[in-house]
């Protein structure tokens, strides 16, 4: 492990389809993320180009230097690098955590998705900074061709995190009404795409998450 990290108890993830399809650009969607006072946002685009991706993560880091708010590329160590992000998130088919971490330094962080018990244990091993698991329900948004995992799985995907003393991320299918489940299972952040986009107005959505996640950790 590089470090250690407390991530912000929301993962806004910036998916690129996502936004698209409710007819928000990436950018637009990352300022009203910001303007909601999310501060661990990712950024994933599986269908543009390099350059596209390049120039967005470059804007995306700019708008949220302010705050200090984290920005993480999904897949691609070169791009999260390129641009100053704060890091890069990668899953079992990307690139292996070592080689990332040769690419990006100790300074930035990394992310790694896990679908089993097998995968944490496994992940925890590795030089990163926080653990993913999931698809802890049924979702639409990322196709990630494991079945859903269930509260169970968190509570025991999190008892190894903490044990190697990482932050785990659980992502899938979570909306504002199961969040607080989800961390009571004992995630230290949910990432969620789609529910952020429900009500038209991602920018109160943000808030209104963070302040229910808040107090669930009575910060």
């Amino acid at each position: 492990m590089a470090k250690s990290v407390i991530l912000s108890p929301l993962n806004a993830i910036l998916d690129d389809d996502a936004a698209t399809r409710a007819g928000w650009s990436v950018l637009d969607l990352g300022r009203a993320f910001l303007d909601g006072g999310a501060t661990f946002l990712q950024l994933r685009a599986k269908q543009r180009s390099s350059a596209w991706l390049l120039e967005t993560a470059e804007q995306l880091v700019t708008m949220a230097r302010p705050s200090g708010a984290l920005v993480v590329v999904n897949d691609r160590a070169d791009i999260a690098r390129l641009a100053d992000a704060a890091g890069v998130h990668v899953g079992q088919d990307d690139i292996a955590p070592a080689a990332v971490r040769r690419l990006i330094g100790a300074d930035r962080l990394v992310g790694f998705s896990t679908h089993s018990v097998a995968q944490v244990d496994e992940a925890v091993r590795q030089p990163i900074d926080y653990v993913a698991i999931g698809p802890v329900f049924g979702t639409t948004s990322k196709d990630t061709g494991y079945d859903a995992i269930g509260l169970t799985l968190v509570q025991e995907a999190a008892a190894r995190a903490r044990a190697r003393g990482l932050p785990l991320v659980a992502i899938g299918g979570v909306t504002i009404e199961r969040a607080a489940d989800v961390m009571r299972a004992g995630a230290s952040s949910v990432a969620v795409i789609s529910d952020l986009l429900a009500t038209g107005d991602p920018r109160a959505r943000v808030t209104q998450y963070l302040d229910k996640l808040r107090q669930i950790h009575g910060l």
